[in-house]
């Protein structure tokens, strides 16, 4: 992952020029929302099923931009100078985030690290001395998602105690979503012959412990360089002996490795989502439907 790099002295000028500049009032549907700032696109799909109409929701990283590489830039700032929330995955993803809040001088925002509660995925080696301790990717879990959906509600109504009841009623409805996704899911898999999956990077180490699977990947969980033709051979026979017919893969993780892969062990390649971006005008019920029908088809192959 890239090192991010911020420089105080120029975000708080650019914080400071931005200041100085007449400020248009807010349109009067906006006026009075609670001003929430999430990291990427599911966090952003969580906290607007938690503000419902009582909130506005933006994102930091745009759609398209890997966030395990997202280096924040001065003009990134100005909407967390202005925020009353900030949602932020956690689990060493956005190590940026310390800085940046520092660097807002907003007195005022409520940070939640959304992953607050969770069982983390521990990593291991070169990898865990490189990035940190943990798997980060706990929104593509189900019960990870509930967790960060619970942790949202209450930062919430921390800020806005008048909308509490409806943002705690949100989230029920939404986590009453992804409880009956999870219990669909959780019946079609116990009946899968096989449990394993291939993916393009170690994505779905969550998603795959909420439904008792066995991941392997072509790259790590922080989607760090390609694997050695040593790694690749010893997918390649992983691959084989699990008889595998399928390998999943993400836009942004080596896609031509697992096409590669494919090809050498006569699988077909599949698209997964990895819900970071906003993808195909789908939401993030339907992406992770759309994964999890992918995840069964392939385990009955």
């Amino acid at each position: 992952m890239k090192t991010t790099r911020i420089c105080l002295a120029a975000i708080c000028a650019a914080l400071a020029l931005s200041s100085c500049a007449k400020t248009e009032k807010a349109p009067a549907d906006t006026a009075n929302k609670l001003n929430v700032t999430v990291t990427f696109n599911a966090l952003k799909e969580m906290a607007e099923a938690v503000g419902g109409a009582y909130a506005e929701v933006s994102t930091i990283i745009p759609d398209g931009v890997e966030p395990h590489e997202f280096e924040i830039k001065a003009q990134d700032m100005k909407a967390l100078s202005s925020a009353d929330v900030f949602v932020y995955n956690g689990l060493g993803l956005e190590n940026w985030v310390p800085k940046a809040i520092e660097a807002s001088g907003n007195e005022k925002l409520i940070a939640v690290d959304s992953s607050e509660g969770a069982d983390p995925i521990a990593l291991e080696g070169d990898e865990a001395i490189e990035h940190g301790l943990y798997d980060p990717h706990l929104w593509l879990s189900l019960k990870g998602a509930r967790i960060q959906t619970r942790n949202i509600a209450t930062s919430f109504a921390r800020s806005d105690p008048a909308h509490a009841e409806a943002y705690a009623k949100n989230a029920d409805a939404f986590i009453a979503e992804l409880d009956k996704l999870y219990d669909e899911y959780a019946e079609k898999t116990k009946a899968a012959p096989s449990r394993v999956i291939v993916t393009g990077h170690a994505a779905f180490g969550y998603l795959c412990r909420d439904f008792a699977l066995e991941q392997n990947s072509v790259e790590d969980a922080f989607a760090t360089g390609e694997p050695t033709a040593q790694q690749l051979a010893s997918l390649v026979d992983f691959a084989r002996a699990k008889k595998v017919k399928t390998i999943f893969v993400e836009k942004m993780a080596s896609p031509a490795v697992s096409r590669t892969l494919a090809s050498e062990i006569g699988a077909k390649v599949v698209a997964i989502y990895t819900m970071e971006s906003a993808e195909d005008n789908k939401s993030y019920l339907e992406r992770m439907r759309d994964n999890l029908d992918a995840i069964c088809a392939s385990l009955i192959e």
